[in-house]
């Protein structure tokens, strides 16, 4: 259930593109939050998007969560990546029904919503994350993600995202690429760039026509000698365990935790990103309250 994620540096190192094939990712996505098509489509895209930024990062450790509030039916959109490309994703309403848009295509936009913000946020092993954010120019996802990075990075970009959905509401193909101009791109990579952009119509068309991630990061970088700089085989991961939510429900109020304790048969915590459950008994919650009111005495 592993993705393939390749970055490609131009032969004069002022561009780099990176490739993601996220079918299996969005596949174990659906398979978690039963999505509906559009909802599927869209939160493939945002968790595809997350995880190629979060491959932008230098260090182990590093994550970046990339929040979508649009205002639609389907709610916020959330997801987390690490440095890997590994990326767990939640949406509040996994089923949202819309007709096609103009286009004949599953109305993305619809199902997120135009009048919001996109957030992200970089936790990097600083004192505080990194956290910028931009209003929503298409609601699509990747002209979202273009925009954040020319308001709050200054980094152009080009982004590109998609997911096919099949008839049964199965992944057929997802995929996605991010390619950036660093600050010292001569004019001729620029107009290289725009050209090679102009035969591209949408990702999930390439793969379906048997292309993969390098194929699809040399059409994006023809002209610029581009070169294999590395690569990854990210997964969509949760990272829950029941240690850590023992911790979270630890770091609650004592007259909170007694309260659970006191009128709740068993306590059950059930994770966002991949629906796991971890059950709590009465008595592990009154220790907690126990060793924490001994801890501030």
């Amino acid at each position: 259930m592993k993705g393939i994620l390749k970055r490609y540096l131009s032969g004069d190192g002022a561009v780099v593109c990176s490739v993601l094939d996220g079918t299996e990712m969005c596949r174990e996505m659906e398979r978690i939050h039963k999505t509906s098509a559009v909802c599927t489509a869209a939160l493939g895209r945002l968790s595809m998007a997350a995880s190629l930024i979060g491959y932008t990062l230098k260090n182990p450790g590093d994550t970046v969560t990339v929040r979508l509030d649009g205002g639609g039916p389907a709610g916020i959109l959330l997801a987390v990546a690490d440095d890997l490309g590994n990326v767990k994703s939640y949406v509040d309403h996994p089923v949202v029904e819309l007709p096609l848009n103009a286009k004949g295509k599953l109305d993305v936009a619809g199902a997120v919503g135009t009048d919001g913000t996109l957030f992200v946020i970089k936790d990097i092993g600083m004192k505080e994350p990194y956290s910028g954010q931009t209003a929503l120019v298409s609601g699509e996802i990747a002209e979202d993600v273009t925009q954040y990075f020319a308001d709050s990075e200054q980094v152009p970009t080009a982004c590109g995202l998609g997911v096919l959905v099949n008839p049964d509401l199965t992944v057929n193909c997802a995929g996605g690429y991010l390619v950036q101009l660093l600050p010292f791109a001569p004019e001729s990579d620029i107009v290289q760039l725009e050209e090679n952009l102009k035969d591209i119509t949408s990702v999930t068309e390439l793969m379906q026509r048997g292309m993969d991630a390098d194929a699809i990061a040399q059409k994006l970088m023809a002209g610029l000698n581009a070169e294999l700089l590395d690569k990854s085989e990210p997964a969509y991961a949760c990272d829950c365990s029941r240690e850590r939510t023992a911790k979270m429900l630890a770091s609650l109020d004592v007259p909170t935790l007694r309260e659970m304790a006191a009128e709740m048969p068993e306590i059950e915590v059930c994770c966002h990103f991949c629906t796991n459950k971890y059950v709590f008994t009465p008595a592990e919650i009154t220790a907690m309250a126990d060793a924490k009111e001994a801890k501030n005495s």
